[in-house]
């Protein structure tokens, strides 16, 4: 008899999910490169948005960026930075599925990711960055041994406000 490995997400996971997402700096972005196909992974800068949704300041140099041009489908691998030593597989981890979205311009979210990323003021303001938002579709998180969720869009992002 298979045993399914995935809990019901409660409020701990959706609490666990939202402060990976609060708090990720760097994450693991997953694209399908536009020549091969291929999934291409690569690390990236990411902060989340004013809504929680995560957040990524891309060049459009780069071989991510044109591969979201061809194909917005990407995968997005956050972790627990805070988690620094001990088994890596131990640490709490959201993977999430997502639909990559080039974010209006805003002043406002060009502040937010200076004020928790000051030496971004080299390239953020060069005309090829880009803010790039990963609309969330699923997830799945690990929160540890033996702790794994389905996490859906409103159980990682900021609730609305009232």
């Amino acid at each position: 008899m298979e045993t399914n490995p995935i809990r019901p997400t409660d409020d701990q996971a959706r609490e666990l999910a939202r402060r990976l997402i609060a708090q990720m700096r760097h994450a693991a972005l997953g694209t399908l490169d536009s020549e091969s196909g291929i999934p291409l992974v690569t690390r990236i800068a990411v902060q989340a948005d004013a809504d929680g949704t995560p957040l990524a300041l891309l060049s459009g140099l780069a071989a991510h960026s044109r591969a979201l041009a061809a194909d917005p489908r990407v995968g997005l691998l956050v972790t627990d930075d805070a988690a620094a030593k001990g088994d890596a597989m131990t640490h709490a981890r959201l993977s999430i599925l997502a639909n990559a979205e080039l974010a209006p311009p805003d002043p406002q979210r060009r502040d937010r990711w200076l004020a928790r990323d000051p030496k971004a003021t080299v390239y953020i303001d060069l005309p090829d960055f880009r803010f790039w938002r990963l609309v969330p579709v699923s997830a799945l998180l690990n929160g540890g041994f033996g702790r794994a969720f389905h996490i859906q869009p409103a159980d990682m992002v900021k609730p609305p406000v009232a």
